[in-house]
């Protein structure tokens, strides 16, 4: 089957693209695990060889790679750029830097009651990985995750959305034009029907960036196999603002962390919390500053289209009754106003709202910030953790030690005092959600690691003929209770402690 591709913003063509035929599926985990076989004994020098390459291929190609980024989501070329291109040369060069030693064997403590002994901790990778990447950032969610995965010594089978079919095939071509070896890095390309079939297909671990509804049907069907996974799933992000912020930043993060790339991001501002005392101010600033926002998909546009025309139905569902339920619209056009198969939709910004309201609980996904006053700290708190989502949220104060304090009471995977979003673009930094935000972790050194198996060793040189523990048990009892004593108990008592293993030792040299 030939797909046809269409911008979302010009409606205009921009490719054609075959779809992946279902039969392929075990041919594909087969060329995988050959690839695998191999690239998984290279030393990590050699693997992070060919991973510079795909970096240095990247910044070869960088305006090509933005067009067709922007081609396809309908995101502003900056946009393009900053979020997606540069977050993802970024990554790379932290792995080129970190994939050593985040990966190399990890010598740990042995406690005393294992005098004599050693301990590390391998890590290995695990195998053939599917990755299935979403539409919103299709280039940044689909390259970190693959190069992690890379590094970790694993192949990788990728199946792009069917949104953006076209960053896929662009991805492939950029890690094939690396000399990346053959069957390493496969892209199958279809719906929801192939990436059923992929889960079916039994990889060893599953990377999937999407919504909460297809992410639980991904868990159910991987628990089936015991496959293990890593879900970065959706956000309801709140923003909280205390009266000593410096109110001006305030409103330009809000406008930035709601709107940027049309509010398609997990990570953006969604619910907007204000001191009562500084409310109407913060209000009227950012209705003043939306309305300077430039929208379209000339080079100097603030804002482009949406990319995925069924969210704007959920955008659609969630302002509408919000209003009907006596929210005020102060910026942006009432959805009764919007034509059919509308994409480019401007910033809404919504007061009078309140958490019986959909848009105050489930992810829009859309240019929407609904704004609530708050009186006490307590009460912002409570409205912030009041979601069953919790993958990122931001605490506006001059006092920096009372952000800490919020944050930390904030049920957030990530969190920013004064920024927002960019967490998920520190390398260093484990990126997850908390709840229905996802499970697990990916990014910094656990990133890498959790593409692998983490085998814990333990060594013992094999000269005693017997340890202290084992059979037979006759008159151990005692002199453990001692041990346990003298070691844990209130006061140590490191010569009853010695004087028991003494015991035990020459109890075992008898038998």
């Amino acid at each position: 089957m030939t797909w046809t591709v269409r911008s979302p913003a010009t409606k205009e063509v921009i490719g054609t693209l075959e779809e992946t035929n279902g039969e392929r599926i075990n041919e594909m985990y087969a060329s995988a695990a050959q690839a695998f076989s191999t690239w998984s004994g290279l030393p990590i020098s050699e693997r992070i060889r060919f991973l510079r390459k795909v970096r240095l291929q990247i910044i070869e190609e960088l305006d090509q790679i933005v067009k067709v980024i922007s081609d396809s989501t309908g995101k502003v070329s900056v946009e393009a750029l900053t979020t997606e291109v540069m977050t993802v040369v970024d990554s790379i060069s932290h792995i080129e830097k970190r994939a050593a030693a985040a990966l190399k064997t990890k010598r740990v403590k042995t406690p005393l009651t294992f005098i004599g002994k050693r301990s590390y901790i391998e890590y290995k990778p695990r195998g053939t990985v599917l990755v299935i990447s979403p539409w919103n950032f299709p280039f940044q969610l689909s390259m970190i995750p693959i190069v992690e995965a890379l590094a970790a010594g694993n192949a990788v089978i990728l199946k792009p959305s069917e949104v953006t079919p076209l960053v896929g095939r662009l991805i492939e071509k950029l890690f094939t034009q690396a000399g990346l070896p053959d069957g390493l890095l496969q892209v199958a390309h279809g719906g929801k029907e192939l990436g059923a079939a992929l889960v079916k297909g039994k990889p060893d671990f599953i990377h999937f960036t999407g919504s909460v509804r297809t992410g639980k049907i991904i868990q159910t069907e991987a628990a089936k196999q015991l496959i293990p996974t890593l879900l970065e799933l959706g956000g309801k992000d709140p923003m909280i603002v205390c009266a000593d912020a410096n109110l001006e930043r305030a409103v330009q993060g809000a406008l930035w962390g709601g709107f940027t790339n049309s509010g398609q991001v997990c990570m953006s501002v969604e619910r907007v919390y204000v001191d009562k005392s500084v409310y109407q101010e913060f209000v009227d600033r950012l209705v003043e500053a939306a309305q300077h926002l430039r929208q379209g998909t000339a080079a100097d546009s603030d804002i482009g289209s949406m990319t995925f025309p069924q969210q704007t139905a959920i955008i659609k569902e969630h302002v509408t009754e919000a209003l009907d339920k006596g929210a005020t619209l102060l910026a942006g056009d009432h959805p009764d106003k919007w034509e059919e198969g509308q994409m480019f939709i401007k910033p809404m910004i919504l007061t009078n709202v309140n958490h019986g309201m959909a848009v105050m609980q489930e992810e829009t996904f859309g240019p929407v910030l609904p704004i609530m006053a708050f009186e006490t700290e307590e009460e912002a708190v409570a409205l912030a953790n009041d979601t069953r989502f919790g993958l990122n949220a931001s605490v506006w104060t001059a006092d920096l030690e009372r952000g800490k304090q919020i944050v930390s009471r904030l049920i957030s995977g990530n969190a920013v005092i004064n920024d927002v979003i960019i967490t998920v673009a520190n390398p260093y930094l484990p990126y997850g959600g908390a709840k229905e935000g996802g499970i697990g972790a990916y990014h910094g050194d656990v990133g890498m690691q959790g593409f692998c198996v983490q085998t814990a060793v333990m060594v013992d040189k094999g000269r005693r003929k017997k340890e202290v523990n084992w059979f037979p048990y006759e008159g151990k009892y005692e002199l453990f209770v001692r041990l346990i004593r003298s070691f844990w108990g209130e006061n140590r008592n490191w010569r009853g402690f010695l004087a028991a293993y003494r015991q035990l030792l020459k109890k075992e040299s008898r038998k």
